[in-house]
């Protein structure tokens, strides 16, 4: 391979990396993985959004979470805009409720960041758009 095509593939794995990032999925649709990224999808936005409504919106803290707000932040960036919202308002959450929140939301930003991982090696690896099969075509 030239220093051209190494310079296109290694932009070609960080698109893929950051779609994965920021919609849960994406980065598997790029490389064709179509039926799959629709998995991946459902799953991490699920789990999130049950976060969500057993915890309310404040488990969302980017001030006091700590490592659990590093985690969260791996289900997209539109965390932080959840983590803005939350530090202007009186969004409380306390008990049980809010710490089942915390650990959805933030399992579902972990199941996230394995996905860019398997993406972005995929991608390396040829599956895809670097070899031209759909899944759909076996």
């Amino acid at each position: 391979m030239s220093n051209k095509s190494n310079s296109d593939h290694a932009m070609f794995l960080l698109v893929v990396g950051l779609l994965a990032w920021v919609i849960p999925g994406a980065g598997h649709f790029l490389i064709k993985e179509r039926k799959r990224a629709a998995v991946i999808f459902v799953t991490i936005v699920g789990t999130f959004l049950v976060g969500l409504h057993v915890g309310s919106v404040a488990v969302i803290n980017s001030k006091g979470a700590g490592l659990w707000y590093i985690a969260q932040m791996m289900v997209s960036p539109g965390v932080a805009v959840i983590a803005n919202i939350t530090r202007q308002g009186e969004y409380l959450a306390y008990g049980k409720c809010s710490d089942i929140g915390q650990i959805y939301t933030s399992i579902a930003g972990l199941l996230n960041m394995l996905c860019i991982v398997s993406a972005v090696y995929m991608g390396h690896s040829g599956r895809g758009e670097l070899i031209g099969d759909e899944e759909d075509d076996k």
